[in-house]
């Protein structure tokens, strides 16, 4: 899936959020649940996707993600829950 895309990692319903960007979604998702990538997603074990949306450029991706990190934990929840109410890891989803 390469396209420019903002998700949201969770560790578990209303648990830790990670907010990132990345241009190939299945990849960079895959590197978070294989702990390729060190840091606060391995430290805190956040690997279930719970939320993406895809952007025609990665300069709008790069903008998108910037605004949600912004805002605060309710509306990023609120974000979560109105695109995936279980908080289901859509990973599977996309591959």
């Amino acid at each position: 899936m390469k396209q420019p895309a903002v998700y949201i990692l969770a560790n578990k319903k209303n648990g830790t959020l990670y907010i990132g960007v990345t241009s190939d979604l299945v990849k960079r998702i895959w590197q978070h649940k294989n702990h390729v990538v060190s840091g606060f997603t391995e430290e805190y074990e956040v690997h279930q996707l719970v939320y993406f949306e895809q952007l025609d450029d990665m300069e709008n991706a790069i903008t998108r993600e910037k605004v949600i990190k912004k805002w605060n934990r309710a509306w990023k929840i609120r974000l979560i829950e109105q695109n995936n109410p279980k908080w289901l890891d859509l990973y599977n989803d996309i591959v």
